[in-house]
């Protein structure tokens, strides 16, 4: 533990600092308000003993200049060293930013008793840091469970809610794209009749992490809409930029080679619909998921394993047929 010692005394100074070394505290000298401040900033004690009659500075200005050199949340315990006995005096320390007195000519047991008294206020404090920061960091975890599906582990419903209106918001008022994509296991349900839930549930996992895979950049978001079914936001994304995505999710699902006994070809295949838009203040971030479920029943009745287009509210679709 360091304690910065300011005193201009000698006399005094070396008496301090020896009460100090047989306490196994390591004292910091500084003799001047000025270097008692530089000396805080570089040696970061753990506590001071500040004299008020200084050759420069008094006391109480160094004491202030300490809390403005203070890091956010940081407390350094600031004890004043007098020989001032009155109430205004106190109440000045106390302002400026001390936190007790120690009356001169300095006694090594009231010393000793105030250093403890502030090392116990010390410690409960940074125990209570401590739990503050589990605590935090406990409610982190939290929100991140949350906001994701049980089944997958990426995104839930809610949280792709809460995200989507932020992102339409965003596209309101920067008048930028934002697309969605529609995507649904090919055949789900005949895939669970054949081999079982448990297969079922594996499935939609690999499907899911397929898909979050597929995306590169840190502001997209995949996220499990209900059942077999998923939905992509992509903000300051046009349609032929969903395009893109939507086809390179196609064909990483097929490239994964999950055996389905009953869907044309013999593996998992997806079907997805894409819709991009500008938010209008008009408009309602559903009619724009509207327009991509839309172009998914388009992929699904032409045929599915393919990704179809549609405009964001008005629903026009054009139709890109697998290779």
């Amino acid at each position: 533990m360091k304690t910065l010692v300011v005193e201009d005394s000698r006399a005094s100074m070396q008496i301090i600092c020896h009460y100090l070394e047989r306490m196994g505290i390591t004292p910091v000298p500084a003799g001047t308000g000025t270097e008692a401040v530089d000396l805080f900033i570089t040696e970061r004690p753990d506590m001071v003993l500040l004299d008020i009659i200084l050759p420069d500075i008094n006391g109480f200005e160094v004491a202030r200049r300490i809390r403005q050199g203070e890091q956010p949340g940081d407390w350094t315990p600031i004890l004043f060293l007098t020989s001032m006995t009155k109430d205004e005096d106190l109440e000045a320390g106390i302002a400026a930013g001390g936190d007790d007195y120690i009356h001169k000519p300095v006694s090594d047991v009231v010393l000793g008793a105030k250093i403890r008294a502030m090392q116990r206020i010390i410690q409960m404090r940074y125990s209570l840091l401590v739990l503050t920061r589990k605590l935090d960091a406990a409610n982190q975890e939290l929100r991140r469970l949350t906001s994701l599906d049980g089944l997958t582990g990426i995104t839930n419903r809610r949280h792709l809610e809460e995200t989507l209106s932020r992102e339409w918001r965003r596209s309101m008022r920067q008048g930028t794209e934002i697309a969605v994509i529609m995507c649904d296991v090919d055949r789900f349900k005949d895939y669970n009749d054949q081999l079982g839930h448990q297969a079922g549930d594996d499935c939609l996992r690999r499907v899911a992490q397929t898909l979050a895979g597929s995306m590169d950049r840190g502001g997209d978001l995949v996220a499990r809409y209900g059942g077999e079914e998923f939905l992509v936001i992509l903000p300051d994304t046009s349609l032929s930029g969903a395009q893109v995505v939507a086809e390179r999710m196609l064909q990483a699902i097929r490239d994964m080679q999950i055996a389905h006994p009953t869907n044309p070809g013999g593996i998992v295949t997806a079907s997805l619909g894409v819709a991009s838009g500008v938010a209008m203040p008009e408009t309602d971030p559903r009619q724009l998921i509207k327009a991509a479920d839309v172009a998914l029943y388009e992929a699904k009745g032409s045929g599915r394993n393919r990704v179809c287009l549609a405009h964001a509210i008005d629903t026009s679709e054009a139709c890109a047929e697998d290779a």
